[in-house]
């Protein structure tokens, strides 16, 4: 009795996930889909995902053992020119050692309605391209033929690869709405995963354990969600698909072994991989020239920016992020280009040479995402770390103009991961930036009759300031910078431009130019109409959304300072100016300060406005979009100067 009632609920699961399954099926486009102007529930989008289904299974083979399948199937509506982006599908996979992983395409096909009747054109070999990123990993990209708005796309992938792999990261959300979204995973009774989720919006999950094959039983668990509205970066966003609704798996057991999966045993298997330990070991190939860079340094941090700068000198990044070398340290060192692990192990090395007490730090960047769980591939990066005292020093030499504590922005995703000599002990690692960095701006300007405006400006940066400005501008030509800087600011006329220390990094970088604004200021009748800050004021709230749920990542902690003194014009008087006010956030997140006073003829303006932490949490979303609008609002105001 019990076996019947099995096989009729059996039946009837199978039946509703089958009759579920033919709804969402390749080859299947209406003429309604391609009729369809926008999408329902949000007519911004330029595009969305009608349905994604994945599918993993563990297929076994008499005397083969198991191997691991998965199955993606995609449709995607395109509805506005921006969204033609979506006719280039991208796959990145693991590709190095061993790996026996196999990504086909198949059932490519783009739908168009002409002139009322649907025409197919089939995905060629010619739109399939194959692109080997380094030595671990490898693209594969299909660019899929005849896109236009309105079309419809769709395309199936399968990866297969012998042994039991691990499901893909499976993410529920895109930078377009996706109208459904299933994965199926079916694990044999043998494996057991753990699942870690992300984001704010969970799927439903129906776990069946009934599914039998001739010798072993399978858990299938659906993960089901609909109506997922795009993810939409604003900014501020460290990585937006740290918050995007996903699931991951982790394979934590065998039927036959456990895995230690603390950080203890993580850290010990990576120190042992021969790519990291013995690189980081070498030190012959670097001596007898490191011994002429230390020559005659004693104190601590010269010999660490020392041996930096040597560094940075002597190796260039190949732009590959890993935790482990590529072609080795020795050959980067000779070649004078690596990858991020053989250029920071080689920093490790040539300091503990140099008889500093340095450390290789495991990193996520912003792009890989964060680091929820011990996991070996949650890394793919490595810096460098100098213990002292209840401190770290911080350093990254892939980067020409990062300094002690200055690391690329790359680089700052909240938390690392210390390896100590040998591997006895690791420790997490704040990467957070405390220390303010400063930009501070002296600003004297005459204000003509007629509303032209001529002055001089001082901008001196320092610290993540500094950082960010050399790498945007410092390999920029001068002449296009400056005509960058102008069109920026409103197409002033910039004269006398100078910039200072731009290759020192212990200094603060300056800028000092006259300009000359003929845009910024407004004359009605007998009056002037001037905002005090000319082109530096902020225009617009870079906080649009109602809500948000991720936090507010302003990289590091910053301090802008204006100090603006206003000649105005003969014959005319100061009719009003704005009132002075003092902002702040609360819980020391932010303050805005705005300072005026008059004397004869001139105008002095006094302009601060602070962000003391890092990352703020998504719970004062709304107070800094306030915040910022109040900030916005008064730099807005105006001085009134009228005709005596």
């Amino acid at each position: 009795m019990f076996n019947r009632k099995l096989i009729i609920i059996l039946f009837f699961v199978l039946y509703f996930f089958n009759s579920n399954a033919q709804k969402f099926e390749l080859g299947k486009v209406s003429m309604e889909e391609l009729q369809e102007k926008f999408h329902s529930k949000d007519t911004s989008a330029v595009a969305a995902i009608l349905f994604q289904t994945g599918n993993v299974s563990f297929p076994y083979e008499q005397h083969r053992y198991f191997s691991t399948t998965t199955v993606v199937k995609t449709k995607i509506k395109i509805y506005k020119k921006e969204g033609l982006e979506n006719a280039n599908q991208i796959i990145n996979y693991y590709s190095g050692g061993n790996s026996t992983i196999v990504i086909t395409f198949s059932n490519a096909i783009t739908y168009n309605l002409i002139n009322g009747k649907i025409e197919k054109t089939k995905l060629k070999d010619d739109g399939k391209f194959i692109t080997n990123i380094n030595k671990f990993w490898t693209q594969k990209t299909i660019t899929m033929p005849n896109v236009k708005v309105g079309s419809i796309i769709e395309f199936q992938y399968t990866v297969t690869q012998s042994g039991i792999g691990t499901p893909m990261r499976w993410s529920f959300q895109k930078n377009i709405p996706v109208d459904y979204s299933e994965f199926i995973t079916q694990i044999p009774e043998y494996f057991i995963y753990s699942k870690n989720y992300k984001g704010f919006i969970f799927p439903k999950t129906t776990i069946l354990n009934i599914l039998e094959r001739s010798d072993y039983k399978e858990t299938r668990t659906t993960y089901l969600a609909k109506n997922m509205p795009a993810m939409k970066a604003e900014k501020y966003v460290n990585n937006i698909e740290n918050y995007t609704s996903s699931v991951t798996h982790e394979l934590t057991a065998t039927k036959w072994e456990n895995f230690a999966t603390g950080w203890g045993s993580i850290i010990k298997t990576i120190y042992d991989v021969d790519d990291f330990n013995k690189e980081l070991n070498k030190n012959g190939y670097f001596e007898d020239n490191l011994k002429l860079v230390l020559n005659g340094l004693s104190k601590r941090d010269e010999i660490i920016v020392a041996v930096l700068d040597f560094v940075k000198k002597k190796v260039k990044w190949n732009k590959n992020s890993n935790f482990l070398c590529n072609y080795g340290v020795k050959n980067a060192y000779k070649e004078g280009i690596g990858n991020s692990a053989e250029i920071n192990l080689m920093l490790t090395s040539m300091l503990r040479f140099a008889g500093i007490d340095a450390s290789p730090i495991l990193v996520s960047t912003r792009s890989n995402g964060l680091v929820l769980f011990p996991s070996i591939s949650a890394f793919n990066y490595v810096i460098c770390g100098v213990e002292i005292e209840n401190d770290v020093i911080l350093l990254d030499a892939t980067e020409n103009y990062s300094s002690l504590n200055i690391l690329p922005l790359r680089d700052l995703n909240y938390k690392g991961r210390i390896i100590r000599k040998e591997s006895s002990s690791s420790a997490e690692i704040d990467l957070t930036p405390k220390i303010i960095s400063r930009n501070i701006n002296n600003i004297n300007y005459s204000v003509g009759k007629e509303g032209n405006v001529e002055g001089k400006i001082r901008i001196q940066y320092s610290d993540y300031c500094a950082l960010d400005f050399r790498e945007k501008n410092l390999t920029a030509n001068k002449e296009v910078y400056l005509e960058k800087l102008e069109s920026e600011n409103n197409n002033i006329e910039i004269n006398e431009y100078i910039r200072d220390n731009d290759l020192d990094l212990s200094k603060p970088i300056v800028e000092n130019y006259s300009f000359k604004d003929t845009k910024s200021i407004e004359v009605i009748s007998n009056k002037i109409y001037i905002s005090p800050l000319l082109f530096l004021r902020l225009k617009e709230n870079p906080f649009k959304q109602e809500k948000r749920e991720y936090p507010v990542d302003f990289s590091y902690p910053l301090e802008s300072k204006y100090y603006i003194n206003i000649i105005i014009p003969e014959g005319f008087t100061i009719e009003s100016i704005p009132t002075a006010v003092n902002l702040v956030t609360g819980d020391d997140i932010g303050a805005f300060k705005y300072v005026i006073g008059t004397t004869e003829n001139k105008i002095q303006i006094s302009v601060t406005f602070t962000i003391n932490t890092a990352i703020v949490p998504a719970d004062y979303y709304e107070v800094i979009k306030e915040f910022y609008q109040k900030m916005i609002d008064k730099q807005n105001e105006k001085i009134v100067l009228v005709k005596k």
